[in-house]
């Protein structure tokens, strides 16, 4: 059973406009990555997230996203490598400082929603992803999706000197390639939450799970998520903490 680090995104509420149970997951992950008010989060909003975080002794990562909030950063958008850099300094150093400010700092960094997908299917926009990281603090990790093959990205990450975090989802189902199947098709999130502590636990135990096409599909996976916007995983998170830690007690 491998050390998965547990972690959720969180803080993507906007003004008087509520998302997500931060309070109610806090206490079970390991890992928070924060929005940076590019698709969710306002200053106020990641000033109460990091307190909550720092107050459970939770990791705080930057969660960056395309400039996209109607959209929820959930669309492909043209960004020139440099301006991909631009906007993922932008929003690293804005939550950093809001980190400093507490006593804190942001641990790592992953980025969201069509941003996160679109580096995992460009090998340019991932260069330029993890140079970003690289420029603004190479000690900090870069969050990025488990897939079948994960050795081209681990050989750029490796080119730059920037620690990779390969991640799993529980409470998502995959396609063939190991790639998140897309939200627009049927069956794409799970909903049942014993669903999602078998996939996380099979995930742990480095079993394989079924990718949309009926194969067996192996993730090799430093951490784990579970997403703050769905009901059956926020039920289910506290069950994985307990499963996750009686697995890997000695």
């Amino acid at each position: 059973m491998s050390r998965l680090l547990l972690n959720c995104d969180i803080g993507e509420s906007f003004g008087s406009w509520t998302m997500g149970l931060d309070a109610e997951v806090m206490p079970f992950i390991d890992c928070a990555n924060v929005a940076c008010g590019f698709h969710a989060g306002d200053p106020s909003i990641m000033r109460k997230t990091v307190s909550l975080a720092l107050s459970h002794g939770v990791q705080i990562g930057a969660h960056p996203a395309y400039q996209d909030l109607v959209g929820f950063g959930r669309r492909s958008m043209a960004y020139s490598a440099q301006e991909l850099q631009d906007i993922l300094h932008y929003q690293i150093g804005a939550l950093d400082g809001i980190c400093r400010a507490q006593g804190g700092r942001v641990s790592y960094v992953k980025p969201h929603g069509a941003m996160y997908n679109d580096m995992m299917a460009n090998p340019a926009q991932l260069r330029a992803v993890i140079q970003a990281v690289a420029a603004y603090d190479r000690t900090l990790p870069l969050m990025l999706m488990a897939t079948r093959d994960n050795a081209a990205a681990q050989q750029l990450g490796d080119e730059y000197g920037v620690t990779l975090w390969f991640e799993a989802f529980a409470d998502r189902a995959y396609d063939s390639a190991g790639k998140l199947l897309s939200r627009q098709l049927p069956g794409a999130v799970h909903h049942d939450a014993q669903t999602i502590i078998e996939q996380a636990l099979t995930i742990a135990r480095g079993g394989d799970l079924v990718a949309s096409d009926g194969s067996a599909l192996h993730l090799q996976a430093n951490t784990l998520c579970v997403h703050g916007d769905n009901a059956s995983s926020v039920a289910a998170v506290q069950r994985i903490r307990e499963a996750l830690n009686q697995q890997s007690a000695p």
